[in-house]
């Protein structure tokens, strides 16, 4: 659970009253929030996607963008209505094959989500009230991801076993006797808007049925808008300790050749192909925090702003110059983070993995390709990290092909789906 869930969030306890939480059990029961005009309440319902024979309201997407908020993430709109339209064709799945949990389950398992942030149920729900979330909001949230988790293992257990080999591979990353590097390329995808996320998860499945290093070069080339199709997606070495958690437990799983599956950006989605694996003689230990610097050029990848951020370049060897080359500019030109791992962005993570500390990448962009991002790496923090033990890592790495696994599939039905923005 996020740190403003279980701080902020829990200091507003405080003030939580049982009578909010009966309002908000009654707006469940009822249907509606009290006061609603019939306009407006036909307005709130207002279809936002068709999934198949399924819908996404208006007020089921305000409820999620809400919801994900007080969670402490900051999602945009499309984001949200990305993970909605994706719960339905989970939804569409599990009914397919008869899943179903029961009053009880779905009760045990708001209790568990609850007891992340350190409360009871009753205030869970009660403080969801009084941030506008209501009760089924909750419900179908936690209902999804606990049947979602139960049919993954079902489906995918088969295919998510690990073998000693890659335990012992996983000790060695995570141990004091060594380490490894890899050898990858990435492909990058456009997703700026639905229409064009649509088109490119079923390009990815095309290209992740074609598992060579041929073949995803050729792709790299033709397809990835990131500036390394130039070398056909090739990427140097990397500590993979260095990589972002939601890549690196992935990496550590496939073998040479293997595509993992695809990873959601903000704008775009990623694919990456391990060419390579060596080990070395120092550990490789993952970084616990990463600092870095993002500073926006207006112009996005033209050739004025590239040119501008050859001069920046130029002129800094530290973050800390970079305050100067912003002096004058509005405050949001400059942003300067120090960030748990898992905390940052994902495309952003794996471009800092390919740097070291003032090393600088201009690969990404953002507001739709009209911004340049120059980013550089200041520096990283690393945990200690003992030997781990072996079932542990293990389950570590088993849940993490399931997941995998999973996400690959929801990707397929997406690809496969018949998805309709009114």
């Amino acid at each position: 659970m996020t740190r403003k869930f279980g701080a902020d969030l829990i200091a507003g306890l405080k003030k939580a009253t049982f009578g909010t939480l009966r309002g908000a059990l009654c707006a469940v029961v009822f249907g509606l929030p009290t006061g609603l005009a019939p306009a407006a309440a036909q307005n709130m319902f207002a279809p936002v996607a068709y999934v198949n024979d399924k819908v996404v309201t208006s007020y089921e997407l305000n409820q999620r963008i809400q919801f994900m908020s007080v969670l402490g993430s900051t999602p945009t709109r499309q984001a949200a209505l990305d993970a909605l339209i994706e719960d339905r064709l989970k939804e569409n799945e599990m009914e397919r094959v008869g899943l179903e949990l029961t009053d009880e389950q779905i009760a045990q398992g708001i209790q568990e989500f609850a007891s992340r942030g350190g409360l009871r149920p009753e205030q869970f729900l009660s403080l969801m009230a009084r941030e506008g979330i209501s009760a089924q909001t909750v419900r179908d949230f936690v209902g999804v991801g606990l049947l979602w988790r139960e049919y993954a293992r079902a489906r995918f257990a088969s295919k998510a076993q690990v073998s000693e080999v890659e335990v012992d591979r996983a000790l060695q990353n995570n141990g004091p006797s060594g380490g490894l590097r890899v050898l990858m390329s990435e492909l990058f995808l456009p997703a700026r808007t639905p229409e064009e996320r649509a088109e490119s998860e079923a390009l990815a499945k095309r290209i992740a049925a074609r598992p060579t290093i041929g073949a995803f070069a050729a792709a790299a080339r033709e397809y990835s808008v990131a500036p390394s199709r130039d070398k056909a997606g090739r990427m140097d070495w990397v500590n993979i300790g260095d990589l972002p958690p939601a890549l690196r437990g992935t990496v550590a799983g496939l073998k040479p050749g293997e595509i993992t599956a695809p990873l959601s950006t903000q704008n775009a989605i990623g694919l990456f192909q391990l060419r390579s694996v060596a080990e070395t003689a120092r550990p490789t230990p993952k970084a616990d925090a990463i600092e870095y610097a993002a500073y926006y050029i207006a112009g996005g990848r033209s050739e004025a702003a590239l040119k501008r951020a050859a001069e920046v370049e130029a002129r800094v060897d530290s973050c800390e110059d970079l305050y100067t080359v912003a002096k004058g500019e509005p405050a949001e030109v400059l942003q300067i983070d120090t960030l748990p791992a898992g905390d940052i962005p994902t495309d952003v993570a794996v471009e800092l993995a390919k740097l070291d500390p003032g090393e600088v990448s201009t690969a990404l962009t953002r507001a739709n390709g009209q911004t340049l991002v120059f980013l550089m790496m200041c520096g990283r923090s690393y945990g200690n990290s003992g030997e781990a033990d072996r079932e542990q890592v293990r389950n570590q790495l088993q849940t993490r092909r399931l997941a995998a696994l999973a996400d690959s599939f929801v990707a397929e039905m997406r690809a496969d789906a018949t998805i309709v923005y009114p």
